[in-house]
């Protein structure tokens, strides 16, 4: 706690100096930057236990919000102070026609991020981070991925060498695999970033969007696995109950395997999640396999864990009723007015979201 006292000291102080837009805007880079004060504050949650987890995140989360107030606010004095001395310096030709403005969006593929980032933290997950260009080991092999499996297929996956060591990586596993090596157990982290596959049409793009998620500890079995999806998808749909099922799948680096589908039903040509005799696919999951945790030099006698993964495109479309992935990366104005989120509508916390 001490920590995130003295975070909110420090920044007090800085504000309190603050001159002008370029200062405000380095002071808010320091604090929610990638590797900002409070954002290195959220990474560490998942060390913590769970009763100090929850006095930790309401703590985090009320100073997090009173400084994102504080500079909001700041943002908008500077603004109205440079419109108040152009207006002492300059006339106002009113017979001059109004100049167009256009005004940036938050693309929904970020706001996603934030969403089920929001959602997995309040249960004790971190964020890990990797990058995109990875070895064959991290990405395939420790995976447990056989030699003649067809995702090694050159018309599967961007190699960037001709012994096909170094690739574009196809999932966000290789985050796992790096953190386990790195670490030692317990581990409970989530992994978003972008993934690559040869691949593209209407629902699939050669770069898109993946989160992992990993949990390994003593004693976890297939009911926690259960239990953590089951509360991530009622929070991030926002619905009260759901219908979920686990169907029988194969993964080569789980065991047992299961595909997640969700009830839904159509209404006026809208999908309504949590209701109806329908079926619908969201993510993969399963127990860790012990081949993986043998590679990573984790003994799977002592430890076992979930894991699961999904796509972040494919879960902003469901929430967002967007029908076309190419949308996401045409960089057209038009459809980022439409479908993206004004920063300053957003609230820090992403319950009650509307467009």
């Amino acid at each position: 706690m001490s920590d995130l006292d003295n975070i909110l000291n420090s920044f007090e102080t800085k504000f309190s100096q603050i001159k002008n837009k370029n200062d405000l805007q380095n002071l808010k880079s320091e604090f929610f930057g990638k590797n900002g004060s409070i954002s290195l504050q959220f990474k560490i949650m998942g060390s913590l236990n769970v009763e100090e987890r929850k006095i930790f995140a309401k703590k985090l989360n009320d100073i997090k919000d009173k400084l994102t107030s504080q500079i909001d606010k700041k943002f908008k004095d500077f603004e109205n102070q440079a419109i108040n001395e152009k207006l002492k310096d300059e006339k106002v030709d009113i017979t001059l026609p109004i100049r167009s403005t256009q005004s940036g969006k938050i693309h929904p593929v970020s706001q996603v991020i934030d969403e089920i980032s929001s959602i997995f933290s309040e249960i004790g997950f971190s964020v890990a981070e990797g990058p995109d260009v990875e070895s064959e080991y991290n990405n395939f092999t420790a995976l447990n991925t056989p030699e003649d499996h067809p995702a090694r297929d050159m018309h599967d996956t961007f190699y960037l060498d001709k012994d096909k060591k170094t690739l574009l990586r196809t999932h966000t596993s290789p985050v796992q695999i790096r953190t386990m090596l790195n670490g030692k157990p317990p581990f409970k982290i989530i992994v978003p970033g972008r993934t690559y596959r040869c691949d593209s049409d209407q629902t699939h793009a050669p770069m898109f969007h993946q989160l992992e998620g990993l949990h390994i500890d003593k004693d976890i079995t297939m009911a926690h696995l259960k239990g953590c999806l089951n509360y991530f998808i009622r929070e991030f749909f926002e619905v009260k109950k759901i219908k979920m099922r686990f169907r029988p799948s194969h993964f080569p680096f789980t065991e047992p395997s299961a595909e997640v589908d969700i009830g839904y039903k159509i209404k006026n040509g809208k999908i309504i999640i949590g209701e109806g005799d329908k079926w619908l696919e969201i993510l993969g999951c399963g127990m860790v396999h012990p081949n993986v945790l043998k590679n990573t030099k984790v003994d799977p006698n002592k430890f076992q864990g979930f894991a699961f993964g999904m796509g972040i495109d494919r879960l902003a479309m469901l929430k967002y009723g967007i029908n076309d992935l190419r949308a996401f990366f045409e960089t057209d104005f038009r459809w980022l007015n439409h479908f993206g989120f004004d920063p300053l509508d957003v609230p820090t916390n992403y319950r009650g979201l509307s467009r």
